[in-house]
């Protein structure tokens, strides 16, 4: 009977024990869920869908401000990009929709039907219609690949580029024209003739990260190369750390889109300036020594 009463004690130790394990599970379980509510929470209060430029659709991360540049300046302007409606989708030059979701939203310039705007190109793009905005015709050149220096005030004036073979030079052909559409047929020569190769070699370094602002580039010249463009920076004050925003064109011609974080996605689409020797990005990773600016 003694035997009996001994083997009945272990059998509920043994239940208990089960118990308690399972019990210990089912909370941390529930704690966890509750932790993904809150990371979902976060998450969704970084993002204000109904807004459509690039600092009003994205909030920060606690305890961060923005860095707000002079209203006329290219800093200002690239946060101020406008976007397509929050949920739209990357199309490609021909109509198909770029099937990587890699990014958190598309800035509502128009393409084209060509494979022309690809990455640098993008970058081209920003930069030159900032200065066409803003009158400023004689700052509007871009090398091609071969070194001509591309200006547009000449094209302007009515001159039209002529290539053939690696020979490249000017001739008048056409009346002054400063129109839009005239631009964009000049973006068009800049984009055949230039690339990651050219603009890097236009570019000038920045020495430190912690210098980061909105229109620096990370660049990598090359056949393939590739580039990512800042469109805006945060600072937490009370440590002075850096968080940017990153947007690109890419292969091929495509609309130019921001880029998700996918390495920390409750911050996304923000990156940290401590990113180690190497920037991930969703299609390219860069060495933190390629930060080039205007």
């Amino acid at each position: 009977m003694k035997h009996v009463v001994e083997i009945l004690i272990v059998i509920i130790f043994i239940i208990a024990a089960i118990l308690f394990v399972y019990k210990s599970t089912q909370g941390k379980e529930q704690i966890q869920s509750i932790k993904e509510i809150t990371h979902t929470v976060e998450r969704k209060s970084i993002l204000s869908t109904s807004e459509n430029t690039i600092e009003k659709r994205f909030g920060l991360p606690e305890g961060y401000e923005r860095i707000y540049y002079d209203e006329v300046s290219f800093e200002r302007y690239l946060m101020q990009l406008p976007l397509k409606a929050h949920g739209e989708k990357v199309h490609y030059y021909d109509g198909r929709e770029k099937p990587k979701n890699i990014y958190d939203a598309v800035v509502d310039f128009d393409l084209g039907n060509r494979d022309l705007q690809q990455c640098a190109d993008s970058i081209i793009r920003l930069r030159a219609e900032y200065l066409y905005n803003r009158k400023k015709y004689k700052d509007i050149n871009f090398n091609f690949t071969n070194g001509f220096n591309a200006e547009y005030e000449k094209w302007i004036q009515g001159y039209r580029i002529q290539v053939k073979n690696n020979d490249v030079k000017w001739e008048k052909s056409k009346s002054y024209d400063d129109s839009y559409e005239n631009f964009k047929k000049y973006l068009d020569i800049v984009y055949s003739y230039a690339g990651t190769i050219s603009l890097s070699k236009e570019l000038i370094k920045v020495e430190n990260i912690k210098e980061i602002k909105p229109g620096d580039i990370f660049i990598q010249g090359g056949s393939p190369g590739h580039a990512v463009i800042v469109v805006d920076v945060a600072i937490n004050k009370t440590t002075n750390h850096k968080i940017f925003m990153l947007a690109q064109g890419y292969m091929p011609a495509q609309d130019i889109h921001i880029l998700k974080n996918q390495h920390n996605e409750a911050d996304s689409p923000w990156y940290s300036v401590d990113f180690g020797n190497e920037l991930i990005t969703p299609e390219w990773t860069f060495s933190k020594d390629s930060l080039r600016r205007f």
